[in-house]
């Protein structure tokens, strides 16, 4: 089948997947564990806990650096909760915490992915995240439309860094890169792509971005799209996206 694109490089998180907000969730699952906290509380809380994760996540590579990570994730969550928490074992407040973290496909996920199959295109997720990437992408029903996933926890290299787009490459057979599109939600993902040679979607759920804003214009431009519902028609268009 002729198409524009052969390989299509997915982000996860704001591409394929939502974050629910877990403030909510958090002070959810400690009422189920007898303690009772404010939202802003638990807000706060989750935004440490967020902040930090960002910063160490390149690190956990393996279950154990995953699980030590979490442990200390938790300990922030517990020093920001205080007295409130003080009385629940680090396990539970752990497993609050855990439970408050909902990342579920963006209604037009899975439609499109099994429109992209339909191409005959490949797909692979390609992510700044931990180990437990793969779990995600479980837990949101999209493994089974996606030809592999690769994080930068895993490889030891983060977009910007293209080495993480190669690394995701070489999942599938080898292609050249006019046909290999990056679709992220990031200005990490647009740098990526161009440094790595491909063709770049920058999604942008909340129009943040102003059609002349140089992360678009490039040289290459990117290509600018609200959601991912446009992408099967550009993947099996007549050509590769003008750069």
């Amino acid at each position: 089948m002729d198409r524009a694109y052969d390989v299509v490089l997915l982000d996860a998180l704001g591409t394929l997947l939502d974050l629910e907000p877990p403030g909510p969730h958090l002070v959810a699952a400690l009422a189920a564990r007898g303690v009772t906290v404010g939202e802003d509380l638990a807000h706060r809380a989750m935004v440490a806990e967020m902040t930090y994760y960002r910063a160490h996540c390149d690190g956990a590579g393996t279950p154990a650096a995953l699980e030590d990570l979490r442990d200390r994730c938790a300990a922030i969550v517990a020093r920001e909760l205080g007295a409130a928490v003080a009385a629940l074992p680090a396990i539970e407040v752990r497993a609050a915490m855990l439970d408050a973290f909902r990342f579920p496909a963006y209604p037009e996920v899975p439609a499109v992915l099994r429109a992209l199959r339909a191409t005959g295109a490949r797909l692979v997720v390609v992510s700044n995240w931990d180990v437990s990437l793969h779990d995600a992408l479980r837990a949101a029903g999209l493994d089974g439309l996606l030809d592999g996933a690769v994080s930068s926890a895993e490889t030891g290299v983060a977009k910007p860094d293209p080495a993480l787009l190669h690394a995701a490459l070489g999942l599938v057979p080898a292609v050249a890169p006019d046909r290999v599109l990056m679709v992220g939600d990031t200005p990490p993902d647009v740098l990526a792509a161009r440094a790595a040679g491909v063709a770049a979607v920058l999604v942008d759920r909340f129009g943040a971005v102003a059609a002349d804003d140089p992360l678009l214009t490039g040289p290459p431009r990117a290509h600018h799209a609200p959601d991912l519902r446009g992408l099967p028609e550009l993947v099996a268009g007549p050509g590769p996206y003008p750069g």
